[in-house]
């Protein structure tokens, strides 16, 4: 097996390093933070709902990536980004947020692993991404830890309001 482009071991470090971020910011939450509501519009998400939100973000955007890699093909042009995150998210509802964690902490790790087994030319293909348009991989992985951090931001505001 080739050794890991720099490429590729930042993308990994980024992710890893974003995930214990994540870890660290919802640790800090007490229980009425968890319940609070923090958007207005849309899905009106709590912070609960939010994190559930990274888990299926999470496990959907690794087989995108896996399947843009293997078929160049990504999601479809009339894909409904807001329908299937409000979906995919209420499949987890009830589940405790140590539950959550622990599952979106899994699901960073196993995408970890897929991106370490990447090729530098892996990081070049490109396919529909629901929110981006057409994208590179490399790209997509970037989405992946930043998505978290504004997520993350908009949480702290609202709870600072």
């Amino acid at each position: 097996m080739n050794p890991m482009s720099a490429r590729i071991e930042h993308l990994c470090h980024r992710l890893r390093s974003s995930a214990e971020k994540s870890r660290a910011f919802f640790d800090e939450l007490n229980p009425s933070q968890w319940t609070q509501q923090i958007y207005s519009e849309g899905a009106a998400w709590t912070a609960e709902q939010i994190l559930a939100h990274f888990v299926m973000a999470e496990e959907g955007m690794i087989r995108l990536v896996a399947q843009i890699v293997e078929t160049g093909v990504g999601v479809p042009g009339d894909f409904d980004l807001d329908s299937y995150n409000e979906y995919q998210a209420g499949k987890l509802e009830g589940a405790s947020p140590s539950e959550l964690m622990a599952r979106f902490l899994a699901a960073r790790e196993k995408t970890i692993q897929i991106v370490t087994r990447f090729e530098h030319a892996d990081l070049e293909k490109s396919g529909r991404h629901p929110w981006l348009g057409e994208a590179k991989v490399e790209e997509i992985i970037k989405l992946m830890y930043r998505h978290n951090q504004i997520h993350q931001r908009e949480i702290r505001a609202a709870l600072e309001r």
